[in-house]
């Protein structure tokens, strides 16, 4: 009992460092924000692999009567792996590397909806706002978008 009682300050100091270094990343689960509606549109899960940042789309909300409820990428370049598969499941996000303590840069984006990558970049905000914004050329060109941790 003494052992267990000496090591509680160690085990939650490694806790709250655990958390603190959490709230420091991107990495979890996430609502996506439409930037044009303001309605949450999926739930996306990043995910770190081999020192890079990737997305994945775990669940769509908030579909509309004319919209397919189990979609797949038609729109995608028939060149690229994702072309004709279902957007649930599907790896959106890819190859984003830290530049500094809050920003991820160099990666790429899929918009489902019409198919199109984009450049990427992701800066989080505070522990719970994540800005992501994909452009084409300059980060001028291009379309933000909130994403609110889970």
């Amino acid at each position: 009992m003494k052992k267990l009682i000496k090591s509680l300050p160690l085990f939650l100091i490694c806790v709250l460092m655990t958390t603190a270094a959490m709230a420091q990343s991107p990495i979890g689960k996430w609502k996506t924000v439409d930037d044009e509606t303001g309605k949450v549109r999926s739930i996306v899960q990043i995910y770190e692999e081999d020192g890079k940042l990737f997305g994945k789309i775990l669940e769509l909300r908030n579909r509309t009567a004319d919209e397919d409820p189990d979609p797949v990428c038609d729109d995608c370049a028939k060149s690229d792996p994702r072309y004709n598969k279902r957007v649930v499941g599907m790896v959106f996000l890819t190859n984003l590397k830290k530049t500094n303590n809050k920003l991820w840069e160099g990666g790429k984006i899929l918009d489902p909806k019409n198919g199109k990558v984009y450049r990427c970049y992701m800066k989080l905000e505070n522990a719970n706002k994540l800005r992501v914004r994909g452009f084409i050329g300059f980060s001028a060109l291009g379309r933000t978008q909130i994403w609110q941790r889970i």
